[in-house]
């Protein structure tokens, strides 16, 4: 093992140490530690794919499906105070939280048969995101990571990865390093912090300062040649490179209409949503939103019907948006989570549903999937998948497809270990048009 600290150090530190140099030097900081990179040409499955971006919408904290999208009308005793109500598409019902999502069925494709093998929250959530359960030894690419990996920036400035409102444990770029992992944005309606020169920072000086930066990077380098310090350099170029340019008006909510902010509401996740297709539109190709809050144990009905009317109106509204401008054919619309909920009701815990990932729901829209489609189905309570199980794995390679990415295509991590997109799983060719 070499004896030089920093090569020993961990990636949190050495992204610390860049990122403080970046701020003393500069007068900016690195917020974007998320590094979109030319990962060269894509896959030539591209060229037939529908979709070019991604909206990936998480439901921390394990969706009750009963309650929203797979509900059980005829079981009273598991549906509780949730009523079904019909939706726009035949065959599918909703519970009745969600009445404006009711009317945009039509555009969505309800896969009802999730699976997964993890049944706590941090772990459920990782292999949603990454397709690996976690391990000690190494930090897997979130599904942005790889989207970028494997497919390539759209804009040549802006970061092909956004995290909105999401941790960055689940939007990093693992072994695939820094510069794969997400933007982050905390407030939608203030955008991406730090990516303008600091008023105390004349230009002559930030020329100046950015001037010897390089300087004593190719002198650090020459030093200390390391994969992860050249990838922090990258950082500093894509960083100035996007303070630079015109499109930063992209992360900017301001410049959305009245009419188009009443389509969507005043909340949080409704933001995020908004800018989400501000995002796209400008050619970011991945974007996270999370609303959180859906770990109904105790309590359910009160917590869903919370977490549903932040989520109906904000839903509906993006894919309506998207459609009427045009990018709902090439934007695939994810709604993701970690687990569902059990049927039974737990009365010490004032009617709450525990979590449950031997069946749950999860839906997809635009990119080329059927709309007003329900693929799989569970028994008569929703315990268990009855047919068209659909792995964790299987999710994220639908995904992958619908993006015309080689979900198996082989990628070393730098501890020799071969690792793909989704793992062992097969994309779910039913879904699509």
């Amino acid at each position: 093992m070499s004896s030089n600290p920093f090569l020993r150090g961990d990636e949190l530190n050495r992204r610390a140490f860049m990122s403080n140099a970046a701020r003393t030097l500069l007068g900016v900081h690195l917020a974007p530690m998320f590094g979109p990179s030319i990962a060269g040409a894509a896959p030539e499955a591209a060229a037939k794919a529908t979709a070019k971006h991604v909206i990936y919408l998480f439901m921390a904290g394990g969706m009750s499906h009963i309650d929203t999208f797979d509900p059980k009308p005829k079981k009273k005793d598991v549906m509780g105070k949730t009523e079904a109500i019909a939706t726009k598409a035949d065959g599918i019902q909703v519970g009745h939280y969600l009445k404006k999502t009711a009317e945009v069925m039509d555009k969505v494709c309800v896969i009802n048969s999730m699976n997964s093998n993890q049944g706590a929250h941090e772990q459920g959530s990782y292999i949603m995101h990454t397709s690996y359960p976690p391990r000690g030894t190494i930090r897997h690419p979130s599904m942005g990571a790889w989207v970028t990996r494997l497919g390539g920036r759209i804009h040549p400035e802006l970061p092909a990865f956004v995290s909105i409102d999401g941790s960055p444990d689940l939007t990093g770029g693992g072994f695939l390093g820094a510069k794969f992992s997400a933007a982050p944005i905390g407030s939608p309606e203030e955008g991406l912090k730090d990516s303008k020169r600091g008023a105390e920072v004349s230009s002559e000086d930030f020329d100046r300062r950015l001037s010897l930066a390089d300087k004593l990077n190719r002198q650090f380098h020459g030093r200390y040649p390391n994969a992860d310090v050249k990838a922090y350099e990258e950082l500093y170029q894509q960083a100035v490179s996007l303070m630079n340019s015109k499109d930063l008006v992209a992360f900017d909510l301001r410049k959305e209409s009245q009419a188009t902010r009443n389509l969507y509401g005043t909340g949080r996740f409704a933001q995020g949503c908004m800018l989400a297709r501000r995002l796209v539109q400008h050619g970011v190709r991945f974007v996270e939103v999370q609303l959180g809050g859906w770990d109904t144990h105790y309590d359910n009905f009160t917590g869903v019907a919370g977490r549903c009317n932040e989520f109906d109106q904000a839903y509906a509204a993006l894919l309506t948006d998207l459609e009427r401008t045009g990018k709902l054919k090439d934007t695939l619309v994810v709604v993701a989570t970690e687990f569902g909920r059990t049927p039974e009701l737990n009365t010490e815990h004032n009617l709450g549903r525990d979590h449950h990932p031997n069946a749950f729901s999860c839906l997809l829209a635009g990119g080329g999937v059927k709309g007003g489609y329900k693929h799989g189905t569970t028994d008569p309570s929703g315990n268990k998948v009855k047919d068209g199980v659909v792995t964790v794995q299987d999710f994220n390679a639908t995904i992958a497809m619908a993006l015309g990415l080689k979900w198996d295509e082989t990628i070393i991590a730098p501890s020799g270990r071969p690792f793909t997109m989704a793992d062992k799983g097969k994309p779910v060719a039913e879904v699509f048009a």
